[in-house]
């Protein structure tokens, strides 16, 4: 008996040193682009978490998108790829789901039932042939209008709920020596506050005709130019100070009360909470337009193909980790964004959050962001179309129009 019990204890013990030993190994080089004081203390979210799963995480932060996606497909196509690493949701990894460098991640989402639990436009933007090719960890809305609660109180106004009433208030605002709408006067947010108008102001169908099939006769509509019109009256509720202003310093201008209005993704709420405000309270949320349509886009993890049985074992466990619905909350009331499961409980997240949450349950009101739709040659085409309007108030609507009809031929 004692001869069993000590083959059974030295059994165990063996069992127990490879069980850390294999923990020991699950190694994780994560490579991304979050590297702002915000985007690092979310990330930092993932990082505990694997920690406490039992794995290592080595943290390969690169400052800017482009460069962080630069050096890692550089990595994979070399043969020495992370464990995994991040892009936005959209288009961005099909070159490397068609050179077979990334693994399809397929039996995970059916068994996480992925596909029941996402927006329909996050799901087609992950799935490749079928397949899930990344794992969608986040949405940001990016059409999101913030105000200063303060400043509409003393006006006397409510936060507009279309565009011509924005126009209007904006009017009224400016005669009392308030910025109306704080700008980042760089090309991508002049883009971005052309987008808003155009999903809240043109709908949803014109947003998606735009820069999904691009197809000439929806901006040769009256209603498009109405649209067109519509932005160029914003121009002048925008200040003198805003070309080359960076997107947080417009924000800083809502915050300290000189400026009404900001246009952004949800990724701005960072900036209020920095400065120690609270949603619902200092400043507030809204979407502008005839309904609430949010255009949605977010951030994936893809995962280098591999047969190495450690090195699966390891991206098996991230994947775990970074859809488990505790950390899905915790990862996203940092990040500004809100968790890719619908089906997790946001109730301790801000009202900003739980609004996003309430739109996005009906999927009328999801709307694929111009990354999820458009390749990019055309998404800067748009861009530079954009900017050449907004900063030229001489610049008529058709001529606009006449740009942008170019840009879809070229991307043909």
């Amino acid at each position: 008996m004692r001869l069993k019990t000590r083959v059974s204890a030295y059994i165990l013990a063996v069992a127990l040193i490879s069980s850390s030993g294999a923990l020991a190994q699950q190694k994780a080089e994560v490579l991304h682009w979050w590297t702002s004081a915000g985007e690092s203390a979310s990330v930092r979210v993932f990082a505990d978490q694997f920690t406490k799963a039992g794995g290592t995480w080595v943290d390969n932060a690169i400052a800017g998108g482009a460069n962080a996606r630069t050096a890692g497909i550089n990595r994979m196509v070399g043969g020495n790829p992370p464990t995994m690493m991040q892009f936005n949701t959209g288009k961005q990894f099909d070159e490397l789901v068609s050179n077979d460098l990334v693994r399809d991640v397929d039996q995970q989402a059916q068994a996480g039932k992925w596909r029941q639990v996402m927006p329909k436009p996050i799901v087609d933007a992950t799935v490749r042939e079928g397949k899930f090719y990344a794992v969608p960890v986040n949405i940001h809305g990016q059409n999101w209008m913030f105000y200063n609660t303060k400043i509409f109180a003393d006006a006397g106004l409510e936060p507009p709920k279309t565009f011509p009433e924005l126009v209007a208030s904006g009017e009224k605002l400016k005669a009392k020596g308030i910025i109306p709408i704080a700008l980042g006067g760089q090309p991508n947010w002049e883009h971005n506050l052309f987008r808003a108008v155009v999903v809240g102001h043109g709908g949803a169908d014109m947003f998606r005709q735009l820069y999904g099939t691009r197809k000439p006769d929806v901006v040769k509509s009256p209603k498009f130019k109405e649209t067109v019109e519509l932005f160029g009256k914003m121009r002048g509720l925008v200040d003198p100070g805003s070309p080359g202003r960076n997107w947080n310093d417009a924000t800083a201008l809502v915050i300290t009360n000189k400026a009404a209005m900001h246009f952004n993704g949800d990724w701005a709420k960072g900036e209020f909470i920095a400065a120690g405000q609270t949603a619902g309270k200092e400043y507030g949320c809204t979407v502008v337009g005839q309904e609430p349509k949010l255009v949605i886009g977010g951030d994936v993890f893809v995962f280098p193909a591999t047969t190495d049985k450690t090195a699966l074992a390891t991206q098996d466990k991230l994947i775990q980790v970074l859809l488990d619905p505790t950390t899905q909350v915790e990862f996203n009331k940092k990040k500004g964004s809100i968790p890719v499961r619908m089906d997790v409980d946001v109730s301790s997240m801000d009202t900003c959050a739980q609004k996003s949450h309430s739109i996005l349950q009906d999927p009328a009101n999801q709307v694929e962001s111009m990354e999820i739709l458009s390749p990019p040659n055309f998404s800067g085409a748009m861009q530079d179309a954009v900017t050449q309007y907004w900063n030229n108030p001489n610049m008529s609507a058709d001529s606009f129009i006449e740009k942008i009809v170019n840009a879809m031929r070229d991307a043909a």
